[in-house]
C-alpha cells in the first residue's frame, strides 16, 4: 500500500523536538492538548491508520483552518553593540556564531598594530635581520666560503695572516677576537668593535662602505655561548648580534687594525698600498694611544659596555675623512723676550695688509639698500669744480664744431702733496680736521732747525697757491647773481 503523508501527531512530535526549550513564545491551547501525542503509538501504526481513512474524511478536514504544525523559532545572534560594554554582560553578549554562513562574516579590522597571536600579526620567529647578499663593484653575486667572501689572495699578504685569522710576525689586533662554538678555530670579531676602531659610529655604515666584508648574525645557541664566556653582556640576549671574521677585517683594513700598524709593512694588499702612494713604515693610525713598553694594549676601548660610547661625543665625522694635509688653523705663538719684537712687527704688517684689502674693496663702492645708490669714499671724490674757457688758439677743436657745439673737457687737478685739506673759502667749514698745515707762531719757528724751517715755509707757500686757485661757487661755477622778487621765483 502506498505511503501517504505523515499524520498530524507525528508532525507535532517532530516540531516539538526541533523547537528550542528557551523560546519566549507562549504555548497555544492546541499545543497543550498535543503534549499527550508524544506518548502515542509508533509512527508506523499511525501511518497505517491514516492510510485506512477514506478520501472523504480528508476532504472534510480541509475546511478546518488548524495549523499543521506550530511555528519554528530560531535563535539569531545579537547585533554587535557600539560603545562601552556593561560591567555585567549577559551570556550571549556579542557572541558570533561561526556556523551562520558558509564563509563567515568578515570581522572589521581594529585600529593599531595587530597582535602577534592573531592571524594578521606576524609570529615571533627570532631576529628579522637578513644577511645582505654579497655583490662586487659590478653588481655580480659573490661566493661565501668559510664565513667570508671568496676573494683573490695576495702572496705577500698570506704571509701575515693564516686561514683562521691568526696574525703572523708578532702582530696583534687592536680589538678583541674570539672563537665561536661550532665554527671551528676561526677567529671572529664583534662587528661594532672594528667599526669604532676604524672611525665609524655603527656597524651599518661599516658594512655599507666596505662591501667586501660579510656580516654574520649568530643564533641563540651561539649567543648564549658568548654570554657564558663574558664576551657580550647578558642584556644582549634579545638583540641581533653581528660578527665578522678577523681575517676579512685584516684583509680590508690591513695596518689600520693592527696595534702600532705601519703602512705597507702591515698591509695585506701591498701592491695596492704602494699604488695609493703610502709611505712605507709610516704609522697608519697616528691618533692611536699606544701603551708604554711592557704594558698590554687596551682592547676594551672599543667595547660599548666598557665606555666606547664616548666616541659619539668626540665630534668626529661618522665616515672617516680622507687622509691628507689638515686644514690650517690659527697658531698661538708664545711671546718671549727673544721674539716679541719680531712677532709685534709681523702682527702690525698683517694688520696693515688687512686694512689695504678693505680699502681696495671700498674703492669699488658699497651699495646702500636704503637709498638704492652706490656710495664711494669721500677721499676719492672731487670737492670743487670750476669752469675755464679755453681760447681758440689753445685748442685743436675745429671752428665748425666750436661754433655749433659746446665742447666740454674734464681735467682732474690734484694737490701737490697730501694733507692739504679742502681748498676754497669754505674748506675750513667742511673739513673737521686742521685743514692743511697748522699755523705756527714765530717762537715755534725759531726753535726749528734752518733746514726744517725752510721746508715748512715752502710747504706753506705751495698750500697757499693751491688753495688760491679755488674760489666760491659764484666765481668758479660762473653762476650769475639771481634776482629774487617778492614772489620768491628767481628771474
Amino acid at each position: 500500500m502506498a505511503r501517504g503523508r505523515p499524520s498530524r501527531a507525528a508532525a507535532v512530535a517532530a516540531a516539538l523536538r526541533s523547537t528550542p526549550a528557551h523560546s519566549a513564545t507562549p504555548q497555544q491551547d492546541t499545543d497543550e492538548e498535543m503534549i499527550d501525542a508524544t506518548e502515542s503509538r509508533p509512527d508506523t501504526p499511525a501511518n497505517e491508520e491514516e492510510d485506512a481513512d477514506s478520501p472523504a474524511q480528508s476532504d472534510e478536514e480541509k475546511p478546518h483552518s488548524e495549523p499543521s504544525s506550530p511555528p519554528v523559532i530560531q535563535s539569531f545572534p545579537r547585533k554587535k553593540r557600539l560603545g562601552r560594554p556593561p560591567k555585567n554582560r549577559p551570556p550571549d553578549w556579542n557572541v558570533i556564531d561561526p556556523d551562520n554562513s558558509e564563509g563567515g562574516t568578515p570581522v572589521k579590522r581594529k585600529r593599531g598594530r595587530p597582535s602577534l597571536n592573531t592571524p594578521r600579526g606576524r609570529a615571533s620567529k627570532g631576529a628579522s635581520h637578513a644577511t645582505r647578499v654579497p655583490i662586487d663593484k659590478e653588481g655580480n653575486m659573490m661566493d661565501v666560503v668559510d664565513d667570508e667572501l671568496d676573494l683573490p689572495e695576495d702572496a705577500e699578504g698570506e704571509e701575515k695572516v693564516d686561514k683562521m685569522g691568526n696574525l703572523q710576525g708578532g702582530r696583534d689586533y687592536r680589538v678583541r677576537v674570539f672563537k665561536i662554538g661550532g665554527r671551528g678555530d676561526r677567529l671572529y670579531m664583534l662587528s661594532t668593535e672594528p667599526a669604532r676602531c676604524t672611525g665609524f659610529r655603527d656597524s651599518y655604515l661599516f658594512f655599507t662602505k666596505h662591501m667586501q666584508l660579510y656580516k654574520i648574525i649568530i643564533d641563540d645557541a651561539e649567543k648564549r655561548d658568548l654570554i657564558d664566556r663574558e664576551i657580550i653582556p647578558h642584556s644582549y640576549k634579545g638583540r641581533a648580534i653581528g660578527v665578522v671574521t678577523a681575517r676579512s677585517v685584516f684583509r680590508e683594513f690591513g695596518s689600520r687594525i693592527v696595534i702600532g700598524g705601519k703602512k705597507i709593512i702591515d698591509d695585506y694588499y701591498v701592491t695596492a698600498a704602494k699604488e695609493r702612494g703610502d709611505v712605507e713604515g709610516e704609522l697608519a693610525s697616528p691618533d692611536d694611544r699606544l701603551p708604554p713598553p711592557g704594558e698590554p694594549y687596551n682592547k676594551n676601548q672599543y667595547v660599548a659596555w666598557h665606555g666606547a660610547s664616548s666616541v659619539y661625543h668626540t665630534g668626529a665625522p661618522s665616515v672617516p675623512v680622507a687622509h691628507g694635509k689638515p686644514v690650517p688653523g690659527k697658531r698661538k705663538v708664545n711671546i718671549t723676550s727673544a721674539n716679541w719684537q719680531f712677532e709685534h712687527a709681523r702682527s702690525s704688517s698683517r694688520f696693515n695688509s688687512n686694512l689695504s684689502a678693505l680699502r681696495k674693496a671700498n674703492l669699488q663702492g658699497t651699495y646702500d639698500p636704503h637709498t638704492n645708490q652706490m656710495c664711494y669714499p669721500k677721499t676719492t671724490q672731487p670737492t670743487h669744480a670750476r669752469w675755464e674757457e679755453v681760447s681758440a688758439a689753445d685748442t685743436d677743436v675745429p671752428d665748425i664744431i666750436r661754433r655749433r657745439y659746446l665742447v666740454v673737457d674734464i681735467f682732474v687737478q690734484k694737490p701737490p702733496f697730501s694733507g692739504l685739506g679742502i681748498p676754497g673759502p669754505d674748506g675750513a667749514f667742511c673739513d673737521v680736521g686742521p685743514n692743511g698745515l697748522p699755523d705756527l707762531d714765530e717762537d715755534d719757528l725759531e726753535q726749528m732747525t734752518p733746514e726744517a724751517k725752510e721746508n715748512f715755509l715752502q710747504a706753506k707757500q705751495e698750500e697757499f697757491e693751491w688753495k688760491s686757485n679755488w674760489q666760491s661757487e659764484s666765481i668758479d661755477g660762473a653762476r650769475a647773481k639771481l634776482k629774487i622778487p617778492f614772489n620768491g621765483v628767481p628771474v
